[in-house]
């Protein structure tokens, strides 16, 4: 038996009440696992910020060729897809029809997405694989994510060579999730989608224990907006503010009063949040400047009312400058609708998972705050995103996402790698 696949295990309750699915193929071996688990650890070590991803996409290059493989860079220089057919290698001339694109009577591909980017925050961890660059970190787990859609790829050909895998897959490596608006937007550009009938992936969720996976039909992630404003007037002495825009009280006023007031002029259902991270002004005590800068984010739960977020925020923010006497310029930066789960694609997830570890390690998950650029891709497919448990169980201690600290158990990845390759043989349109 090739060293990528383990034998059958025995059977498990996979369909419920409708009867017993046998134990599919597809499960990590020993040699795989500790591969997998040493690509995940190299790339924590050397974490690249989005749209620099050129180390990373070579080492994930090179490992699928070295597969017999054909994965293809995208054309902004950093990411990657890899398509897998069914028959790999059993068609004559170059051995199979992996990494180029499906006969055109082809089924449609089921795409798995991975995030390869990593945070420009310091490692704090004391672990043997901390980050070696500073001020990097893979702090929101990217690298189990693209460890993961590596790690299904590489048993998924192996299942194609075995005539186990009948229908295509796409593994979708992708740059710049953290960068607003997220490089998935450019990524559909370059055309990733062409030929995808649905999209999968999973997102590390430090709430939830290894071995165990949060679904949610519909909106699981939120929208995620960001905001720059700068205020100017005539400065002068905190002695005479009479006499000046005071832009210290103003920037004050608003950065206080403008969530309030969007609340009261959108359904409170929608959950619109608007978020300051950032606000300066002045120099000294006895100066009322002329400038003063204030950023932060907008997060919105619904998207029809994400979609008119950006003329809500105009108004009340003008009323609030023009209430104070002070010239105001706002920089609204579009970032991401929410991520909102097909109901046919969560199915799949809940099938598979169950498949592998039973009914009893899917948890039903809320929707999150969060903003994640693979909402661009359910805009043009249907498709669903996982939250993949990494706490270690009985472990009870607060982490979480985009901290310094934050790790992974990494018998996460093997959860997640026999998720999928249980959903791209469980895959039926």
């Amino acid at each position: 038996m090739n060293e990528l696949l383990s034998p059958a295990a025995p059977e498990v309750d996979a369909r419920g009440a409708a009867g017993v699915l046998p134990e599919l193929p597809g499960r990590l071996t020993e040699p795989l696992r500790r591969e997998l688990i040493a690509f995940r650890r190299d790339l924590h070590m050397h974490p690249e910020l989005g749209n620099q991803e050129f180390r990373t996409t070579a080492a994930l290059k090179t490992r699928l060729e070295r597969a017999g493989l054909r994965p293809r860079v995208l054309a902004m220089g950093t990411g990657l897809i890899c398509d897998i057919h069914p028959g790999l290698g059993q068609e004559p001339g170059d051995g199979g029809a992996a990494g180029g694109a499906a006969p055109a009577e082809a089924a449609p591909l089921l795409a798995l997405r991975g995030d390869i980017d990593a945070l420009p925050i310091p490692d704090t961890k004391d672990v043997p694989y901390r980050s070696t660059v500073p001020g990097r970190a893979h702090a929101c787990g990217h690298d189990v994510h693209t460890t993961v859609v590596l790690g299904a790829g590489l048993v998924l050909a192996e299942l194609a060579r075995a005539g186990a895998l009948h229908r295509p897959v796409r593994l979708l490596f992708q740059p710049a999730e953290e960068v607003l608006p997220g490089g998935a937007s450019d990524a559909v550009d370059c055309g990733v989608l062409d030929g995808v009938g649905s999209i999968l992936a999973v997102h590390c969720d430090p709430r939830v224990d290894a071995g165990r996976l949060g679904l949610r039909a519909g909106p699981i992630t939120s929208a995620c907006d960001r905001l720059e404003v700068v205020l100017s007037g005539a400065g002068g002495h905190t002695a005479r503010p009479h006499l000046t825009t005071d832009l210290v009280t103003a920037a004050a006023k608003l950065v206080t009063e403008a969530p309030a007031l969007l609340a009261r002029r959108v359904d409170a259902r929608s959950g619109l949040a608007l978020t300051w991270g950032r606000i300066e002004s002045g120099h000294a005590p006895n100066v009322i400047p002329q400038r003063a800068e204030m950023s932060g984010t907008l997060r919105c739960l619904d998207l029809p009312t994400w979609r008119e977020a950006p003329d809500l925020v105009h108004a009340a923010i003008d009323e609030l400058a023009t209430l104070h006497r002070a010239k105001c310029e706002l920089t609204y930066v579009r970032g991401v609708p929410p991520v909102v789960n097909e109901p046919s694609a969560t199915a799949l997830l809940r099938e598979a998972m169950t498949a592998r570890a039973g009914a009893a390690s899917v948890e039903s998950t809320e929707q999150s705050l969060g903003g994640e650029d693979f909402s661009w891709y359910l805009e043009h497919v249907p498709g669903a995103m996982a939250r993949l448990g990494v706490r270690p169980p009985g472990d009870r201690r607060t982490r979480d996402l985009h901290q310094g600290d934050f790790d992974a158990d990494e018998s996460a990845i093997t959860t997640g790698v026999e998720l999928f390759t249980a959903a791209a043989l469980l895959h039926r349109s």
